[in-house]
């Protein structure tokens, strides 16, 4: 279904189609070129991060970060119940096993509840910045800390949010905060992690290339057209984090005293924007007759079928899922699209 008002946009009216016009006419389209570097530099830069490794995915990245570190099989990392699902499957696809911890109020890892998952396998914490609400990663970092343990950060979700963990892990999908339509990068400070990731996302090949791979790896490398509308993209960060702070406002606004509407926690950056509905299935059928799309939060990992785990309606990220949805986000809204999608929201709960 094609919807006027869709949940998500990409914003591509800065450079990026000049930079892939000239990555084609420079015939440098593939993993190799020039504009690969320059978007690794450019989103380093911009996150005060001394390396970037861009790859095909944000699953990718995060693959390649729990490689990088050595996970694999017979460790535990520990991971967010609420969260997308790619966060456990990069933890089961090196073999290594996720240990689920429940959210807190803004729908972050509670804290306090990770030390108590903690065991002499655990190897990783991956804290994930949902909806563009920074962890506390003060806390997380001091856990890691005391238990002499790495932090992969799952920054998809928050581009602009400054990164502090051994490895930043970012999604550059369609509907994220800045794209290249599918794509990935990782962030860190460490040289030689920065090696490692380069040389997983490139199959493991020597610097002979002679075809003799001592690891197994992947092939997990951007394209350099990829790279190009990324670079386009960063270019503007800062200005579509500000629309996108308009945005929110606007919403939290116009929605602030409706009844059945329960509002979020202020977000560092606004990724999507989350709320609480009474009667949600009614009210996203009703929105969807006005072409509004909406979308769903994230259900628990414990409730995912290859992570089942029987306590999974107790858990507080299951009553989230059970009445959470979000909004269109994107930096095409006008004022009069949210005054459009916020009027409808007051009507179908009968506030004038």
């Amino acid at each position: 279904m094609s919807f006027t008002y869709p949940v998500s946009r990409p914003a591509l009216d800065g450079r990026e189609l000049e930079y892939v016009t000239a990555t084609v006419e420079d015939g440098w389209i593939s993993s190799q070129g020039p504009m690969i570097q320059r978007f690794e530099r450019a989103f380093a830069d911009y996150n005060a991060v001394a390396h970037g490794v861009a790859c095909s995915s944000g699953t990718a990245a995060l693959t390649l970060a729990l490689r990088a570190l050595g996970i694999g099989p017979g460790d535990e990392v520990i991971v967010p119940e609420f969260t997308m699902i790619a966060c456990a499957w990069a933890v089961t696809y090196t073999g290594a096993t996720p240990v689920f911890v429940d959210c807190a109020d803004d729908l972050n890892i509670d804290v306090t509840r990770i030390e108590e998952k903690i065991t002499a396998r655990t190897k990783a914490i991956m804290p994930v910045h949902i909806y563009g609400r920074r962890c506390d990663m003060d806390a997380i970092m001091d856990i890691a800390y005391q238990y002499n343990l790495r932090v992969v950060e799952d920054c998809a979700e928050a581009h602009g949010v400054r990164p502090v963990a051994d490895i930043a892990c970012y999604s550059l999908f369609a509907n994220k905060i800045i794209t290249s339509g599918e794509g990935g990068i990782c962030l860190t400070d460490d040289p030689r992690l920065a090696g490692q990731l380069e040389h997983l996302r490139a199959m493991a090949f020597t610097k002979e290339h002679n075809f003799l791979h001592k690891k197994v790896a992947y092939n997990y490398r951007m394209t350099a057209m990829q790279a190009a509308v990324a670079l386009g993209q960063v270019e503007r960060l800062d200005e579509i984090l500000a629309t996108r702070r308009t945005i929110e406002k606007r919403y939290d606004e116009g929605l602030a005293d409706v009844p059945g509407i329960t509002l979020m926690p202020p977000r560092d950056v606004l990724w999507m924007y989350d709320l609480r509905a009474e009667r949600r299935e009614e009210l996203r059928a009703f929105l969807a007759d006005q072409s509004i799309e909406t979308r769903l939060f994230f259900k628990p990992m414990s409730r995912q079928p290859m992570y089942l785990h029987p306590d999974w309606p107790s858990l507080k990220a299951n009553d989230f899922a059970e009445d959470g949805l979000y909004l269109p986000t994107h930096t095409g809204l006008t004022a009069a699209d949210q005054d459009f999608v916020i009027g409808r929201i007051r009507a179908f709960y009968g506030v004038g």
